[in-house]
């Protein structure tokens, strides 16, 4: 791994946290994803499991985890199951995990080849009562490939169809929520690389550089400093393409006068940050540009300042829509007669603030979680708010990564420049 290996005791607590939320007599089984194909015998770079990565630390194809927390013989209480390595394989693909390496990352003592998996299972499931089994259920996945968690639940309903089967994923995302101080350290040091390869993307910022030279940069930046890369596909977008909200092409030619919007993460040891920062190409805002960055700016920290314990989602939304309606009036694009006499659902701000305020962060960048559960500390979500002008081909957006606690919200990607000031004065000394 290119990453420093977190300690595997904050893996054991994780799993501790997971086996008290268990039924007696339960079993719980996940899975490593698969290699993603592309074409011919091409593969993608390999991306595990979230929740096997949570609760083992090991990030290897092929792997496979089961907890019997109340199994009669205690070495099967955790078994984690690896690849057999081979001399083959180490010759094809390099050195694979051996049993000690996996025992060491994970704080696992009972290690088998994954090949055994079947032989060991058989004998354990007939002991339990409950089979808790893992799947996708983020609110907003589409799962159209099927997954090596997907395909055992086949195989073990139908070999063992008497048993009573739980969900582990509504668990998992109860306990992935609230972040421990280890992830919070990994998560902070995703956030560093972040604010560093902002400095080395704006570096290179001028009238006519083209989008994917400023990705580029981002990448470079992210794998040198042991990073498999971002944390999802970069949005670099200027001009128009700063009002589309995912746009990914990044393949346009940077003009004078116009905006760049850059929404891009660092992954480091699996955890992710995300950032969006909007700059000018030629390095200074235009009246107009500067008048709309500045509200966003104001939408930002008053919506920050409301990601505390107690507070929710949808209360979030409500309240942000409002500050989004004045500074909307403010900017000449709405009236408040239209906004008294608009409609309950759709509210005219959408128009130019169509997605959404907040989402949480750790293991994704979406990251698992419930958006109706209260606001708590440990927490770490963004925050988001927009303005997208397309008429005028202005997007800005100011995205920072925040984690909540008892005494208040924590910026955790403070390190990059927030206002107009700060991002004219970076641009003018960090260019080349």
């Amino acid at each position: 791994m290119r990453y420093t290996s977190p300690p595997s005791e904050l893996f054991i607590e994780n799993r501790r946290r997971l086996a008290a939320r268990l039924k007696p007599s339960s079993i719980a089984v996940l899975h490593a994803n698969d290699l993603m194909p592309s074409n011919a015998d091409g593969v993608r770079s390999f991306i595990q499991n979230a929740d096997l990565f949570y609760l083992s630390g090991i990030d290897q194809e092929e792997t496979i985890l089961v907890l019997f927390p109340q199994a009669p013989d205690p070495q099967f209480r955790e078994i984690l199951f690896i690849r057999e390595t081979s001399e083959q394989l180490v010759t094809w693909q390099g050195p694979q995990f051996s049993k000690e390496e996996a025992a060491s990352l994970s704080g696992i003592a009972t290690v088998r080849w994954t090949h055994e998996f079947e032989t060991v299972f058989r004998p354990l499931v007939v002991e339990a009562r409950h089979i808790f089994l893992n799947t996708n259920e983020h609110a907003r996945a589409t799962p159209i490939v099927e997954t090596r968690d997907m395909r055992f639940i086949r195989w073990c309903m139908e070999h063992f169809p008497l048993h009573r089967y739980e969900r582990l994923a509504p668990i998992l995302q109860e306990l992935r929520i609230i972040k421990s101080e280890p992830e919070l350290a990994l998560i902070r040091e995703a956030c560093r690389l972040g604010a560093e390869a902002f400095r080395q993307m704006i570096g290179i910022v001028r009238p006519g550089v083209w989008e994917f030279e400023i990705e580029a940069e981002l990448f470079h930046c992210l794998v040198r400093n042991r990073s498999k890369g971002p944390s999802f596909l970069p949005i670099i977008a200027s001009g128009p393409n700063t009002c589309i909200l995912h746009y990914e092409r990044n393949e346009r030619q940077c003009q004078a006068g116009e905006l760049i919007l850059m929404d891009f993460g660092a992954e480091y040891a699996n955890y992710a940050s995300d950032i969006t920062r909007t700059v000018p190409v030629d390095g200074r805002f235009t009246p107009r540009q500067r008048a709309v960055y500045d509200a966003v700016l104001r939408i930002h920290n008053e919506a920050m300042r409301r990601m505390i314990p107690g507070n929710t989602m949808p209360n979030l939304v409500r309240e942000v829509g409002e500050l989004v309606e004045s500074e909307l009036v403010g900017l000449g694009l709405l009236d408040r007669e239209a906004i008294r006499n608009q409609p309950t659902e759709g509210p005219l701000y959408r128009k130019y603030f169509m997605h959404g305020i907040s989402h949480h962060l750790g293991l994704a960048v979406h990251d698992v979680g419930s958006r109706y559960q209260p606001f708590a500390p440990g927490m770490v979500m963004t925050c988001e708010p927009g303005i997208y002008i397309r008429e005028e081909g202005i997007g800005i957006r100011i995205e920072n990564d925040i984690l909540l606690t008892e005494s208040g919200p924590v910026n955790l990607t403070a390190e990059i420049p927030s206002t107009a000031e700060d991002i004219e004065s970076w641009m003018k000394h960090a260019a080349f």
